[in-house]
């Protein structure tokens, strides 16, 4: 019995016929938005719409699975102005991109603050991160929960 799964290769880009970066172009500029209709992205792109319905589930790029690392941190904060605003200048200058912040009402004069980044062009280990963070004044406590 002849086994029928697909098989998948990794090839580099320059080693492809041009018909498949082009239906990988076509598929981007749809995706993107930047073209509307499977009409206009083969045209963008200049290959037939034939070629584009008969490889567009076949050509996918290839996606590094640890491109994107995404941590959430959780923070106790002194409640006084400014430490939220310290605190997310020192992920900045570690090249972080912030995706989200929660904080929740403060009492007793602290906060509860949660902040997800995505951390994959961070400038120091997660531990020197933590070590940075929690000298920020008016960090009480620093901790990753998730990631």
């Amino acid at each position: 019995m002849m086994n029928t799964s697909p098989k998948y290769y990794i090839v580099e880009a320059s080693a492809l016929p041009e018909v498949f970066l082009k239906v990988a172009e076509a598929k981007r500029l749809l995706a993107t938005g930047q073209a509307s209709t499977v009409n206009e992205a083969t045209k963008l792109t200049d290959i037939s719409r034939s070629a584009f319905y008969k490889y567009r589930d076949a050509v996918q790029p290839f996606q590094k699975s640890n491109v994107s690392r995404v941590i959430t941190f959780q923070f106790v904060l002194h409640d006084v102005p400014g430490v939220l605003s310290a605190l997310l200048n020192a992920f900045t200058q570690q090249n972080t991109n912030l995706l989200t912040i929660n904080s929740i009402t403060p009492s007793n004069g602290t906060a509860l603050v949660t902040i997800s980044a995505e951390t994959t062009d961070m400038g120091v280990t997660l531990d020197e991160m933590m070590a940075l963070l929690i000298q920020t004044p008016g960090v009480i406590k620093a901790e990753v929960v998730a990631g």
